[in-house]
């Protein structure tokens, strides 16, 4: 992205983040209406909590999405499938599920493929991101994720849950960029907390952002950006 970004632009690439265990109903109504004053594409919400947020956000243009095997991976394909099927009986849009991260260290690609296509074939249309938690992982495995993301169907592959230290880097980005078809997008999760972080991602490839600090990028860009937009080229 090397023209001027608006804020509707940048706040489109946007999936506000509302996953952490400790949040009561209070701190999930604060990020909901702020993720609807800001107008961002969708909340990533705790599965607990889609029907809630669906109708917190039904008379908004926020997408409801949720996460899957979350946050280790480990849980069991049937597992997972059945979480993907609850929480589109639920009225969730898109799904973020993690990749089984010691599969993946392990070399059993097959059975990654296996994961990640039934959980896409249980998903039924529903766009489906896979986690594969870049901080755990070498390039290698970073790039063979990436292939095997593909391979499964996903329409994204996506850097971090945010709960395994760590989190997106340009250069992971670019890799994962580098290692899927044109058809697979990236989306950049994980200490994504600034305008300069959320650009830098962009300009590394990244499609999509996973954060829980949208205020405070969207706010930049307005207060920086004389009106509503920057020229990326700037950071």
């Amino acid at each position: 992205m090397s023209h001027a970004v608006t804020e509707a632009e940048l706040a489109a690439t946007i999936d506000h983040a509302i996953l952490k265990p400790e949040f009561t109903r209070s701190d999930v109504d604060g990020h909901l209406a702020s993720a609807a004053e800001w107008g961002v594409f969708s909340v990533c919400v705790r599965p607990s909590d889609i029907a809630y947020a669906v109708e917190y956000l039904a008379d908004t243009d926020v997408v409801v999405g949720t996460v899957i095997g979350f946050p280790h991976g480990t849980t069991s394909t049937a597992g997972k499938v059945a979480e993907v099927r609850q929480a589109i009986a639920d009225g969730v849009t898109e799904l973020d599920m993690v990749v089984n991260i010691g599969w993946l260290r392990s070399g059993f690609d097959d059975e990654v493929v296996a994961d990640i296509r039934a959980v896409v074939d249980a998903a039924d249309g529903h766009l489906v991101k896979v986690i594969l938690e870049t901080s755990l992982l070498d390039d290698e495995q970073i790039a063979r994720g990436s292939r095997l993301t593909d391979a499964g169907g996903a329409a994204f592959v996506k850097t971090s849950t945010g709960f395994a230290g760590g989190g997106a880097t340009a250069a992971h980005v670019r890799l994962m960029r580098e290692n899927v078809g044109e058809g697979v997008q990236v989306k950049a999760s994980g200490g994504v907390r600034s305008l300069a972080d959320a650009l830098e991602m962009l300009d590394a490839g990244a499609t999509r952002l996973g954060t829980s600090a949208s205020a405070t990028i969207l706010g930049a860009l307005r207060a920086g950006g004389s009106g509503d937009s920057v020229d990326t080229a700037s950071y």
